[in-house]
């Protein structure tokens, strides 16, 4: 071949490659840039260009550095040592040494209010709190919440750094959230993770009106954490830290923390009464199972359903019946047990709420007034709940109908402790009491506002409905 047919092969071969670079630009659309470094913003005036913008609904932030939260909440988060000395009492004798559980804890005020769980200081005849500047004070018990796990305690302190409260409501599946406090006696231990689910019950609390609404995080939770915080990215208190779910005995994905405000509720009970003013429909419920709703013709498996109602409760009052299957209380949706719950959790007695339920297929709505569990509105301090056992006995106001039955107002007898001032009166159960020492008793206010300003003896008039004629009771206070 000769170099003038070289030059021309040469030549096709670059005037085609370039035809063909030119058509499939052509062809092909441009490829978008992606600037990855800050740049001014530019066009920031064009109103065509924002008119393009569609307003989005609130998407919780994904920061890299949470440094900020943690050093917010941080020094609000403290250690608990709680002393438990089984060489007093019926030991008094023994060499059993003392032992010791360890929590956190968050301060939730200024002048030294502390929450933590209650398995965290339950039993401790000494509470003590170490601050995150290393501090030491004994703290002590202003009251506990078993139905809950809280318990809320106060050192002697002035000017401390107190946590904001957040809207535990507010949180979104997918959330950043930090866990902060003490495993391991580690301190000032900060771990970050998201929320898993909310409203979950792991059957971890005992008693009838326990509450399990508990927020799942993957946030890291060991022994230790108990009763510490689980903060949103402003650094707010969202949860407290409760529990784990784990075979090994430590963290294996699953932790979970009772919302703030139920939290807050509790902290104002606590510190207020001494005991938890808890707002009752007063009935028994289940889950709406995939059978249930069949049966029922739900569109959805959701909602509660009402399987027994007490009497003179609010929901009775208020016309309930068992089968009712309840969707909603005061606009917030209860698509369980546990969600329902968590918003009576937040009410006292003498609360009104609207509550939207099906009945026979058809939406209804009606308002109840919460009860507490002596089917009483009005709400009574440790103090009076303390005086009532001491005493020895359980009391609550007759209902509206045996009123009526049995013509005349009093306070019931439910049950009598052994060996306390009423068990030696051989008072018994169902006791109706109508008088305290001649004076005319229509409920268990007027009873207990009674029996607070009297001192002696103490003579109890009433009736057993089966029995005819009066009985009368006495004791000495």
């Amino acid at each position: 071949m000769t170099t003038r047919h070289i030059i021309i092969t040469l030549l096709c071969s670059v005037l085609s490659a370039l035809f063909a670079i030119a058509i499939s630009q052509w062809l092909m659309p441009a490829e978008p840039i992606v600037i990855r470094e800050i740049s001014d913003a530019q066009f920031a005036n064009n109103k065509e260009w924002l008119s393009e913008i569609r307003p989005r609904t609130f998407l919780s932030a994904a920061p890299t550095d949470f440094s900020k939260a943690a050093e917010v909440a941080i020094t609000s988060v403290v250690s608990i040592r709680a002393i438990h000395d089984y060489r007093s009492g019926l030991f008094q004798q023994s060499q059993e040494p003392m032992t010791a559980s360890t929590g956190s804890g968050v301060i939730v005020s200024s002048d030294g209010f502390v929450i933590t769980n209650n398995h965290v200081v339950e039993g401790g005849s000494i509470i003590e709190v170490v601050l995150n500047d290393k501090h030491v004070f004994e703290a002590d018990l202003i009251g506990s919440d078993p139905s809950t796990d809280l318990a809320l305690i106060k050192i002697n302190a002035k000017g401390l750094k107190a946590i904001e409260l957040g809207n535990s409501d507010s949180l979104r599946i997918g959330e950043w959230v930090l866990a902060i406090g003490n495993p391991f006696n580690l301190e000032s231990t900060v771990t970050a993770g998201i929320i898993s689910a909310k409203g979950r019950n792991i059957d971890i609390l005992e008693g009838q009106d326990r509450i399990e609404s508990f927020i799942q995080t993957d946030a890291v939770v060991n022994p230790g954490n108990s009763g510490g915080a689980l903060v949103n990215t402003n650094g707010e208190l969202v949860g407290i830290n409760t529990a784990i779910i784990t075979r090994s005995g430590g963290y294996e994905g699953y932790s979970f923390a009772i919302p703030s405000n139920l939290v807050r509720k509790i902290i104002k009970d606590l510190s207020d009464f001494g005991v938890v003013q808890r707002g009752l429909l007063g009935v028994f419920i289940e889950d709406i199972s995939a059978t249930t709703a069949d049966d029922l013709g739900l569109d959805e498996v959701a909602g509660v359903l009402i399987t027994r109602i007490s009497e003179d409760s609010g929901a009775d009052n208020a016309g309930m019946q068992i089968g009712d299957v309840i969707i909603a209380i005061n606009g917030y949706e209860t698509k369980n047990a546990s969600s329902l719950q968590e918003i009576l959790g937040q009410l006292r007695p003498g609360n009104k709420v609207s509550l939207d339920y099906i009945r026979d297929g058809e939406s209804r709505q009606v308002d109840i007034i919460l009860k507490n569990k002596i089917n009483s509105t009005s709400t009574y301090s440790a103090k009076e709940e303390k005086l009532l056992h001491d005493i020895g006995f359980e009391l609550r106001d007759l209902s509206s109908r045996e009123k009526k039955r049995l013509n005349t107002s009093g306070i019931k007898v439910i049950s009598v402790f052994r060996g306390s001032k009423i068990g030696t009166t051989n008072m018994e159960p169902g006791f109706i009491i109508t008088h305290l020492n001649d004076k005319k008793m229509n409920n268990l206010k007027t009873l207990l506002d009674a029996m607070k300003e009297m001192e002696g003896e103490l003579i109890l008039k009433g009736i057993y409905e089966n029995y005819e004629g009066e009985y009368f009771y006495s004791f000495i206070k």
